[in-house]
């Protein structure tokens, strides 16, 4: 795998061809993808770190590469189609109990994203070789965007709409950019923008109208969901990881601060002793006021404008005072998150990126 310095003297991180034999690939590729699915369920966990792991991530930036000049050859084509189909079968598997822990056991899951986002901070310190003054302002430029964006979604609460359909064209392409790249995770982005859990239960969703078949409900969620998530997820890996991929090569350090800032400013965000708090009759969700219909069943809240039923997931989040049981447990939690992470980076050095290795 050959390899030349970046314009900022930094070698770059995406070098080289793949002679890796195609069974062995596509093993790989597959426990590739295995493991980039279940770092897109939990926020926190990299998919490119995931990737490392499998010894699999500059194969496949390599492949996405030759894909989007047109350059079909076998191995990208193994290579791309393992992981994605891979990590789509691991997602749409495990989306709906990953929701149901999020809105039901809020302190734990998010202790544990803590932890685990933490842990992507050695991953991106490690591949800075030297600190220099462009490392420290991209540092400081990715925590104040990514506080900023933690504070506008808090901020915002449940007034607005983010379920349009070029908002979750814009969440998926930042995911699909976000997951790729060492040490940051493209699922706490969905998570911060408050996208993450809709996007589950939609998929979850899918699943229930297929097995039901219930067509209409299964057009609509393919229409406000899947059509416009798909397209950017499409659009963020084919425009926005080719400009990071140019990024990381030809300003790598200015780059990596950036990466390493936005993984700092990203716990922000997660402050984990927040719990759902069911909306009021008149108050206003998602854009929409909040109306409680005229039934002798049960009362269930539902959107004015849609008719919808308002699902816990929906529900705005308010800090409370922990326990000191809960507060232990959150360190603990956040310690075991970290844990993890730094364990999938120890395995990931020790893979074969080079094609002497590979082979």
């Amino acid at each position: 795998m050959s390899c030349t310095k970046s314009r900022d003297g930094h070698a770059p991180i995406l070098t080289g061809d793949d002679q890796t034999p195609i069974g062995l690939l596509a093993l790989r590729s597959t426990i590739g993808g295995v493991l980039m699915g279940l770092a897109n369920l939990v926020p926190g966990i990299s998919g490119g770190t995931m990737l490392l792991a499998a010894g699999i991530y500059p194969r496949f930036i390599s492949a996405i590469g030759q894909v989007t000049t047109l350059r079909f050859t076998r191995q990208a084509s193994v290579v791309l189609v393992c992981v994605a189909a891979a990590a789509a079968v691991v997602v749409v598997t495990l989306a709906g109990p990953v929701k149901d822990l999020i809105i039901h056991h809020r302190w734990i899951m998010y202790s544990l994203f803590i932890g685990l986002t933490l842990g992507g901070v050695p991953v991106i310190w490690r591949l800075i070789d030297h600190r220099t003054t462009g490392v420290w302002i991209g540092t400081l430029a990715g925590f104040v965007g990514m506080a900023l964006l933690s504070f506008m979604q808090s901020g915002g609460g449940g007034s607005v709409d983010n379920s349009g359909f070029g908002f979750m064209l814009l969440a998926g392409a930042a995911g699909a950019s976000a997951m790729i790249l060492p040490g940051v995770s493209g699922g706490y982005l969905l998570l911060a923008i408050g996208v993450y859990v809709p996007i589950l239960a939609g998929i979850d969703s899918l699943k229930e109208a297929i097995k039901s078949g219930n067509t209409d409900l299964l057009i609509s969620i393919l229409v406000s969901l899947i059509l416009p998530v798909g397209l950017g997820v499409i659009l963020g890996v084919l425009l926005v990881s080719n400009l990071l991929k140019w990024l990381l090569e030809h300003q790598s350090r200015l780059t990596l601060g950036v990466l390493l800032g936005l993984l700092l400013g990203a716990v922000i965000g997660l402050y984990p002793f927040v719990a759902g708090v069911r909306p009021q009759v008149n108050d206003t969700l998602k854009g929409q006021k909040i109306v409680l219909p005229q039934t002798n069943g049960k009362q269930k809240l539902i959107y004015q404008g849609t008719g919808d039923s308002v699902e816990p997931g929906d529900y705005p989040v308010e800090a409370f005072v922990p326990r000191k049981l809960q507060v232990g447990g959150a360190l603990a939690l956040i310690l075991a998150g970290f844990a993890v992470t730094m364990a999938v980076d120890l395995i990931g050095r020790h893979k074969p990126t080079d094609v002497s290795d590979a082979t």
